[in-house]
């Protein structure tokens, strides 16, 4: 990234795989240790092994790895979700987690898009999206017996689209106030626009262009005035819509809805730019700060934040009252503020949780004072946007209707009647959990629903499973884009009987309200995954919740993941790091001393051993690290991988034809791809099938190199061949859920490029993952209790 040129340093962003970028997976101490050979070993003493059982000749800088280090459950590790460190810059990935609602996050694209034939793809996506919620909110409106999704927030579908947009085009930040000296900022890195298409590879590539360039240039403008980076003009924009430029100069500190830019420079520009007719108590700066501290709160997966950690958020940033400030906030609208239910075993806030007190919350939830004025309740308080509130209320709304749906007569005539058969003909929304091969059972739905003259959509998260499922499969992007599935009727809903959602671990809250909103009525839904995978890159955790609510039949399936691959990653989700026979090399154990010989056995593994022993190609072969940074983190492996297997002089923004790419489309969803040519146009792809053109400007916000990827941007994608790093310096890392979804991408071969010692089996029995503070259980239990709905 170019260097600042004026300006304070932007702080890390969060990155969209739900977490911060130079977290506990970056590391830079160099690993130590070496435990033993092929299948992962209970702290048993075992020997290194190439996947073609010698060590490379061709390589004598090869180090020995001979050796044994015991493992034990005693070495400490921390969660995977750790605060950043600062000093990052912002990834193409690794952007604050705005997708639009059909992907689980913020789009980061303000509401003043551009003119009728000047939208971006991404904002005629929200256009079309606005419509549809407005027809299903009608067709709620005129269904007998609405369900009452809560007195404050039961607003229609529309006023959820327009809450998310008012959030994002006045999102403000702030922080630590005013930094003595104003040197300009770095350019901040654009969140990328969503791009989506049917799956046969269109006949016109679809462009990712940038920002209108007038509004560019009127925001360098302000920019310049503020002495901030005119170079971020484009982030700008994107983040804050064509108005960018009035936006600022009315609030500062909306900068800060841009990746990367931190509170510091915020302060710089708005003290600049206000000609010091400003405090750190501004109301503008406070609002901001709060926004930011929920925002963040969002990338870990967070829906709603206890009030302590904002009141300490604002505290630690000079906020001369964080009481009264937030008060403030609440009463305008920046957030809202609920009660928490001490009932709620998932609550982080319950009976001994210290959660501050605060007088606002929503109306209608306080007590009356003597003199008859109402107030606001005392007791542990939760804050959220309200575009997450939002999405929580829907969704619950969606999902305790189709819960309530009567039994299905037409189901019990399937000819081979199974569990989840008989499920659907009871209920209209059913869950269904088991492995990779599990998958299978609800997929099968789909020609059970045709046998019956039913209409079946399976939906799943990847272009590589919808095509592995056949014609009946689609992408999520694509159902909500309507680039696939089936039609609407007039209003909005889906054409269709039976919607399967595979992969539902995946799905945030915003993208699954979506969903359901569009579900019409007597439709069933099931939502099919692996529970012990890692959650959605997105705002909450639907399917964990609809798990632990009860409110619904849950189906586990029996079908085991076949060989040793699938009896290691069974045994990892019960937390036990079992040894495994391998006889055909299916899982090899490679130890490492440090990050250099990790990268070094990986390049080794990737371009030599696995093609030689085990036949499967270098471009079928998949590697895996905790981390983008780090001495063994994606872009380390990266440069090392491209150098030996598709050497260039990356004229193209660092890219040459044949490299392997992960392009993002939208924070928190990662397309594999290939780069096929560069022109004028920009750079090439072929993403899946589908041709895409990325501008040269957008190159660096949504591509990175792709033999290399965390375990987060692999999910829901399988290989034939996986290598999964683990370096000595990012322990801190690894937990049960990241370790279980990592092997989980190999389908024939698992290498484990391993020095993470003690620490591996330790994660894997003891660090079961960080559970995400959310709303949606408690609504989904109030909702049918109410109604009398019963549980499964």
């Amino acid at each position: 990234m170019t260097a600042p040129s004026r300006g304070p340093h932007p702080e890390p962003p969060a990155d969209a795989e739900g977490r911060e970028p130079e977290a506990a997976e970056d590391r830079s101490a160099a690993g130590s240790g070496v435990p033993g050979e092929t299948p992962a070993a209970e702290g048993r003493e075992v020997r290194t092994a190439d996947p073609d059982g010698a060590r490379e000749e061709s390589a004598p800088d090869a180090p020995d790895v001979s050796g044994s280090a015991s493992e034990g459950p005693e070495a400490s590790v921390a969660s995977e979700k750790q605060p950043s460190e600062p000093g990052s810059e912002a990834e193409p990935d690794g952007s604050p987690e705005d997708p639009p609602a059909a992907e689980g996050g913020n789009s980061g694209n303000g509401d003043g898009g551009r003119e009728a034939g000047q939208l971006s793809e991404a904002q005629a996506e929200l256009a079309a999206q606005r419509e549809l919620r407005a027809k299903i909110a009608q067709r709620k409106a005129e269904r007998a017996g609405p369900v009452t999704a809560g007195e404050r927030l039961s607003g229609s579908a529309a006023e959820l689209l327009a809450a998310v947009r008012a959030v994002e085009r006045g999102e403000k930040s702030g922080s630590a106030f005013f930094p003595a000296a104003a040197a300009a900022a770095r350019p901040v890195e654009t969140a990328p626009p969503r791009v989506t298409g049917p799956r046969p590879a269109p006949e016109a590539p679809a462009v990712v262009a940038g920002p209108a360039p007038e509004a560019v240039a009127a925001v360098r403008a302000v920019l310049a005035r503020g002495r901030a980076s005119e170079e971020s003009a484009p982030a700008v924009v994107e983040a804050l819509g064509e108005r960018a430029a009035a936006v600022l100069q009315e609030d500062p500190w909306r900068l800060l809805a841009v990746p990367g830019v931190g509170p510091e420079q915020a302060d710089s520009f708005a003290q600049v730019l206000l000609a010091g007719d400003c405090g750190p108590g501004d109301p503008r700066r406070t609002a901001a700060l709060i926004v930011r501290e929920l925002e963040r709160a969002a990338l870990r997966g967070d829906t709603a934040v206890p009030s302590s950690a904002v009141l300490a958020a604002l505290a630690g940033r000079a906020v001369p009252d964080p009481d009264e400030a937030l008060e403030r906030a609440v009463a305008d609208g920046v957030a809202l503020a609920f009660p928490t239910d001490p009932a709620d075993p998932a609550d982080p806030t319950g009976p001994a949780g210290a959660v501050h007190e605060t007088g606002a919350a929503p109306a209608g939830e306080g007590t009356e004072d003597p003199d008859g004025d109402e107030e606001a309740p005392t007791g542990p308080v939760l804050l959220s946007l309200d575009r997450y509130a939002l999405a929580e209320e829907s969704l619950a709304d969606g999902l305790a209707r189709l819960a309530r749906s009567g039994p299905d007569t037409r189901w019990e005539s399937v000819a081979e009647p199974t569990e989840l058969t008989r499920a659907l003909a009871a209920h209209g929304l059913v869950l269904h959990t088991g492995g990779e091969a599990a998958r299978a059972e609800p997929a099968a739905l789909a020609g059970a629903a045709r046998s019956l003259g039913l209409t079946a959509v399976v939906a799943v998260h990847s272009e590589q499973a919808a095509r592995a499922l056949g014609p009946e499969a689609v992408t999520v992007a694509a159902l909500l884009a309507g680039a696939a599935g089936p039609g609407r009727d007039e209003d909005g809903a889906w054409a269709l009987d039976l919607l399967v959602v595979l992969d539902a671990p995946r799905l945030g809250v915003e993208p699954a309200a979506v969903l359901v909103e569009s579900l019409p009525d007597g439709a069933r839904l099931v939502l099919g995954g692996d529970p012990g995978q890692l959650g959605p890159a997105g705002a909450g955790d639907v399917f964990t919740d609809l798990l632990a609510s009860g409110v619904c039949p849950r189906i586990a399936s029996r079908i085991p993941d076949p060989g040793p691959v699938g009896e290691l990653v069974s045994g990892i989700g019960v937390g036990e790091l079992n040894q495994v026979e391998a006889p055909g090399k299916e899982v090899v154990i490679v130890p490492v001393r440090d990050a250099g010989e990790a990268v070094h056995r990986t390049v080794q593994l990737v371009a030599d051993s696995i093609p030689r022993a085990i036949g499967v190609p270098a471009d079928r072969t998949q590697v895996i690290t905790v981390a983008h940074h780090g001495s063994a983190g994606t872009r380390a492996l990266n440069t090392a991988l491209k150098a030996r297997l598709n050497p260039g002089p990356g004229r193209f923004g660092g890219y040459d034809p044949g490299d392997r790419i992960a392009y993002t489309p939208a924070p928190g969803r990662t397309v594999p791809g290939t780069v096929v040519s560069a022109d004028a146009a920009g750079l090439r792809l072929d993403c899946e099938g589908t041709a895409v053109t990325v501008a040269r400007d957008r190159v660096g916000a949504t591509l990175r190199h792709g033999w290399a990827l965390t375990a987060h941007q692999a999910a829901a994608l399988r290989w034939p061949a996986a290598v999964v790093v683990l370096p000595g310096d990012a322990v801190d890392a690894l937990s049960r859920p990241w370790v279980y979804t990592a092997f989980g991408r190999a389908e024939r071969h698992l290498s484990v490029v391993h020095g993470a010692e003690a620490a591996l089996p330790a994660a894997v029995a003891t660090i079961p993952g960080v559970p995400r503070t959310t709303r949606l259980r408690s609504l989904l239990t109030a909702l049918l209790s109410a109604s009398g709905g019963q549980e499964a």
